[in-house]
């Protein structure tokens, strides 16, 4: 079976995404504003992480500020999907899709949901210590932050010159090794990305946001065992995240473990959404390796529905007409 990656090409992590981040073309001046709130409709004052990603991974991260607002600018049209990541001892980790069109900004509220008690102290999903690294010197946090703002607004460069520094400040800053391994893939870095996300598992093995990354690499370097491996391990800290499971996907479709596969990418679009139509081209790849044409037919038309100007889109249409 031929594997297609046109889809993956320009994958990039940033922070995860989950995970999921996933070169990205130039902005055509679409921008998202947000605001996080907490669970009795307040706005929420502190700090929440806010990952920003689409189907090909996640593209980058900023934090909210003390009034809960947080902006993403020189974005490409797309559907993306945000993550907020708050106090995770008290709140749920919460999505929203939002569609970016060019020259306008997108407004977005999101609310958090609380978290239970019981929920809090239970199961492998536990709080990355390296995340949340309280000896970060300040002046090594300042060069992070400033490296997430240039890469929300697309200044790639700027943004691994922040990395690095925040990184010679503090050798052990996990967050800054991640999002330099992300920004470097989106220059197709493809070895020093992979060199800085493996550095940043070394720093802490709990952490599911580089290996998401790292896996996304794996992936469109055709290493699936591995990146199928790295999936696996990241499903277990974090076992509903559309863009880790979808790549879980697409790394046993490309090891020929169809069923698997296939599984994988129906849970993923479930979870995802339309920001994840990526899992219903490679379904219809599938059925039409198993000689299914009109379950095939119909992934491909679904779609088109959803991404019609996908990075697939052009190859779908082609493939419904041979299936016709």
């Amino acid at each position: 079976m031929k594997f297609r990656f046109s889809g993956l090409q320009w994958a990039i992590g940033s922070a995860a995404i989950l995970f999921f981040a996933p070169v990205w073309a130039v902005a055509q001046g679409g921008s998202i504003n947000g605001n996080v709130l907490l669970p009795n409709g307040s706005l929420l004052n502190e700090r929440a992480r806010i990952i920003l990603q689409t189907n090909r991974g996640v593209k980058s991260n900023v934090y909210t500020d003390e009034r809960g607002h947080f902006q993403f600018n020189a974005l490409t049209p797309a559907i993306y999907e945000i993550v907020v990541e708050a106090d995770r001892d008290r709140f749920e980790t919460s999505r929203a899709t939002v569609e970016v069109f060019p020259n306008a900004p997108s407004i977005i509220n999101i609310n958090l949901k609380q978290k239970k008690a019981a929920e809090s102290r239970s199961g492998p999903r536990v709080v990355s210590t390296g995340e949340l690294d309280a000896a970060i010197p300040a002046s090594a946090r300042k060069e992070f932050e400033r490296g997430s703002e240039a890469a929300g607004s697309g200044k790639i460069d700027d943004a691994i010159a922040h990395f690095r520094r925040a990184i010679v400040i503090y050798p052990q800053y996990l967050m800054a090794h991640n999002d330099l391994g992300a920004q470097l893939l989106a220059q197709r870095k493809l070895d020093e990305a992979k060199a800085e996300f493996r550095r940043a598992i070394q720093i802490d093995p709990k952490a599911f946001n580089p290996r998401l990354n790292l896996a996304i690499v794996l992936v469109q370097q055709k290493q699936f065992s591995e990146a199928a491996g790295m999936l696996k391990t990241a499903l277990a800290f974090q076992p509903d995240s559309p863009a880790a499971i979808l790549y879980y996907g697409l790394a046993l479709e490309g090891s020929n473990d169809f069923e698997g596969a296939e599984r994988a990418l129906k849970s993923a679009h479930e979870l995802g959404g339309a920001p994840y139509a990526m899992a219903l081209f490679h379904l219809g790849q599938i059925y039409m390796n198993k000689g299914q044409r009109k379950p095939a037919r119909e992934m491909f038309q679904s779609y088109l529905r959803e991404a019609p100007n996908g990075p697939d889109a052009a190859e779908a249409r082609k493939m419904i007409g041979v299936l016709r």
